[in-house]
This record gives C-alpha cells, structure tokens and sequence, in this order.
C-alpha cells in the first residue's frame, strides 16, 4: 500500500517551499495546503496543491481524512516583527486562532505527529544572548508572543492525547536553493541578508543598519544565521524523530555562533568585491541585541549535522536567487 502523504501547511512559502522540495527528492508524497497570500504556486513543484486557508477546520479534516495523513508540518503564519507591533491582532488571528483550527482538525482526523514551525522570539530577551530551550519564555513581541501560544496549544493537545510533536526554533534563516530554483520572496524584504544581496544586485539604493549602539563588539546587533537548505533537513529529521517512535521535543534551529550586522554587509562586499551603500538608523522597537542558539540538542536528539554554515556560503546562494529574480523581471 502507498504511504499516505504528508501534510504541509505553506508550503508555498520561502521555508515550506524547501521542505517540500527535500521530501519529494526524497519520494515521499505531499499535500501542500497554502492560502498564497505570501507564497506562489510553482514553488511547490510536483507537489499536489489545494489553495485554501489552514484555518479552515471543514477543509483540513476532510483532507486528513480523504488522504488518510497522519503526519503535518505546520509553517502557516505571520513572521514580522515589525507588522506584529502595529498589527498585532492580525498575528493572534493568524498564528493562534488558525492554528487552533489547524489543530482541531488533526485532532479529529487521528493525526499522530506534527512539527511545527516556531522561532527564537519567544525568548524575549535573553542575558547571556545564548538562549537555551531550557531558558523560560519571556517574548517581547505580539509575534513572538502569538508563536508561543502555539507551542502552548500544541504541548496541551499531545499531554491529552496520542500526538506527538517536534516544535523547531528558528533562528535567522537565510539563502536559497543552490540551483536558484527555490528562495525568499519580495515579502521578506526585512529580512538583513536579503536586504544587502538586493542592494548588491542593485534593487536597492541601500542597506540600513538600525542601531549601532548595542553593547556588542561593533555596535551592530548579532544573530544566529542559519541557511534554509540546513533548517529544511532538520524538519525531515524531526520526521523521521517521530515516525520512528520519538516523543515530543522543542528544539533550537541555530548554528550556535552568531554574526553582527556589519559582518554580514562586510561579507556580502567581500562575495561581490564591491561596497554597499549603508545608512546608520535608531535601533527598532522589538530589536534585540545578541541572540544566539544553544544548538546542542538538535544535534544530539535529531542528529541533524547542518552542510552550509557559512555566512559567506548563505550569502552566495541568496545573492543568486536575486540576479536570477532580476533576469526574470526584465525577460
């Protein structure tokens, strides 16, 4: 008998477009529900696609049903921080009422394992700017706030039941698919280290660096980047974690080392061999400055073993996929 295929909600967008991608070379069968709010149709490949909203409980449970899934990776939601600040009911709506939906129907259709797509804001301001799963919660945003939530909903769900989850932490996610086919879209513009490969592929007059105060070594805020091809995988090894019998665990998705704002613009000169015009801003409500990823457990509970940590080699990929956007556009 076919193995039933497995559910991913957004995966038309920037991180589930990669998933999805790694499953099917994989050949695993996909479902990839998506609103394409945010996410377009041909990033999901030959994966079959229904347009809909992941908050549509009737819709969810008869696909669960109809395709007999037991297993749903879950990256439907918001991620500004910024937009959260200004619309923060907007990112309850989305990243707790939806989910909540997306979570009932699972729960009537037998769903056993979930993975779901969180970030390192929930830990709010982090002392020793190394946060550990272990470190309480504290998040500062209505986006970090609303992921949390989440995690709540999802940790109550299993201790009442039969599921089980891998909730990932994401830290700053960069890069795209070596062969340029896969990559962050124009709504992730905030994004730094698309931001500087847009500017060096001239789609942008400059890069601006909000804060140059922060009590770092230059001044600039510092983060854990981690290339999206890496975080993909740990989503394939976090299923194969519960498909082979692992109970529920939250995990860091980070490298473990982090990278200041004006490393990453240095870096993308050096990629380029060229300077990036750069304005010095006020730091943004919301900004942090130094978080990086206790990424130990990942390792030891997944075995997942990131390939591109390299914040030049994430930079390379990104400033590609933007070249290749830029001849697109003028085609």
């Amino acid at each position: 008998m076919q193995a039933a295929p497995i559910l991913v909600t957004g995966g038309a967008g920037y991180i589930g477009s990669h998933v999805v991608r790694q499953l099917s070379q994989q050949g695993r069968r996909v479902l990839v529900l998506d609103d394409l709010s945010t996410g377009h149709a041909g990033a999901v490949g030959q994966a079959q696609l229904v347009v809909g909203e992941v908050g549509d409980r009737a819709l969810v449970e008869r696909l669960l049903r109809e395709h007999r899934i037991t297993s749903v990776l879950h990256f439907a939601g918001h991620l500004d921080v910024s937009t959260s600040l200004r619309e923060p009911l907007r990112y309850y709506g989305n990243n707790v009422s939806q989910m909540r939906n997306l979570l009932a129907g699972c729960h009537q259709a037998g769903v056993r394992q979930f993975i779901y797509s969180s970030t390192a804001a929930v830990y709010g301001r982090v002392e020793t700017g190394i946060a550990r799963e272990s470190d309480p919660p504290a998040p500062i945003t209505p986006y970090g706030r609303s992921k949390l939530v989440g995690e709540w909903m999802l940790a109550d769900l299993a201790a009442a039941g039969e599921l089980r989850f891998v909730t990932l932490r994401y830290f700053n996610v960069a890069g795209a698919a070596g062969d340029c086919e896969l990559g962050p879209q124009p709504g992730l513009g905030r994004a730094l280290v698309k931001v500087c490969c847009e500017a060096a592929a001239g789609l942008r007059k400059h890069v601006e660096i909000f804060g140059t105060d922060y009590d770092t070594p230059d001044g600039t805020g510092v983060r854990d980047y981690i290339h999206v091809d890496d975080l993909a995988r740990a989503h394939l090894d976090a299923l194969v974690h519960l498909e082979s019998g692992g109970g529920s665990v939250t995990l860091n998705c980070g490298y473990g080392h982090g990278t200041s704002v004006r490393e990453v613009i240095k870096a993308v000169e050096r990629v380029t061999g060229q300077p990036l015009a750069v304005r010095e801003m006020p730091r943004r409500p919301g900004d942090l400055p130094h978080v990086v990823a206790d990424a130990h457990r990942i390792r030891e509970v997944l075995g997942w073993r990131p390939r591109y940590d390299n914040v030049e080699e994430m930079i390379r990929t990104a400033l590609a996929w933007e070249c290749r956007q830029l001849e697109v556009s003028r085609a």
